[in-house]
């Protein structure tokens, strides 16, 4: 029964963890495509263009505030104390482990739901070849309206 809900506490973890986004990029360590230019001039570029307008979109969705650090704090105690009992752990470290498994879940959880209820981002890019597109995500990354990007896999970054 206890292996059931191991297995469950776990299932329900990864669960959790795959609805976060990852941050993107930051801009930093990115090299041209990871090519060196050579020292040639490399101010247009293909997928390169300057921020001409920025629109906050709403995502429309709605939870109560704590829902996210509430779920994923019991996901993380249940987990947190059901590990240290099947790995012999004394009755203090198992109340040791659910509290750290709770505070870890809560905030995981608590970032999940923000990513998933918080508003995103239209950003309109005037490319250097001409062309205008909009790209939707949810952070900025450090992006202004005037400022030099590139667009790397569907996200806007800083160039």
């Amino acid at each position: 029964m206890k292996i059931q809900l191991i297995a469950a506490g776990a299932i329900a973890s990864l669960a959790l963890a795959g609805c976060a986004t990852s941050p993107g990029y930051s801009g930093g360590g990115y090299n041209n495509g990871g090519y060196n230019n050579g020292g040639y001039n490399n101010a247009r570029c293909a997928d390169c263009g300057i921020v001409t307008r920025i629109d906050t979109v709403a995502s429309g969705r709605t939870a109560p505030s704590a829902t996210g650090a509430i779920l994923g704090g019991i996901v993380g105690a249940v987990a947190g104390h059901e590990i240290s009992s099947h790995t012999g752990g004394s009755k203090g470290n198992q109340n040791i482990s659910a509290a750290a498994g709770a505070a870890a879940g809560a905030v995981a959880g608590n970032k999940i739901q923000q990513n998933v209820t918080g508003d995103s981002y239209d950003i309109q890019v005037r490319m250097d070849d001409g062309r205008v597109i909009v790209v939707n995500q949810k952070d900025l990354g450090g992006v202004r309206e005037n400022t030099y990007v590139r667009v790397v896999n569907g996200r806007v970054v800083l160039r």
